[in-house]
């Protein structure tokens, strides 16, 4: 099988030797995703989803061939606004999700890290 691999252009993927998202057949693996202009959690977790989303496109997927999301926090204290923007953005899709909490990310204005897992429908593996 192909593999294809997904670059943002971040200036951490050459850095630390890592792509934003690998396919390989229907499987889609994306990258821990962050983003720091939203300074709340509820904004850090819209925008990383939406930053997940399009390097699912890129891939040739889309949010509704996620099947897991690894959400991880600084402070478990906020899994509800992190909660509340996973639901909007997934809406009826209902991935299997883990959220947990770490002491420190590399950069401290991170407040959520996600990863996401997709499966392609209709591709053979």
């Amino acid at each position: 099988m192909a593999r294809q691999n997904i670059s943002s252009a971040s200036a951490w993927e050459p850095l630390v030797g890592y792509s934003r998202a690998v396919r390989v057949g229907g499987f889609v693996a994306v990258a821990g995703t962050t983003d720091t202009a939203a300074g709340d959690a509820y904004g850090q977790t819209a925008a990383a989803l939406a930053k997940i989303e399009a390097a699912l496109q890129q891939a040739g997927a889309s949010r509704r061939d996620v099947v897991r999301t690894r959400i991880f926090v600084r402070n478990i204290d906020a899994w509800e606004e992190i909660g509340r923007a996973h639901r909007e953005f997934f809406g009826d899709i209902m991935p299997a999700a883990t959220m947990v909490e770490v002491s420190r990310f590399v950069d401290p204005a991170i407040l959520v890290e996600i990863e996401a897992d997709a499966v392609i429908e209709g591709t053979t593996q």
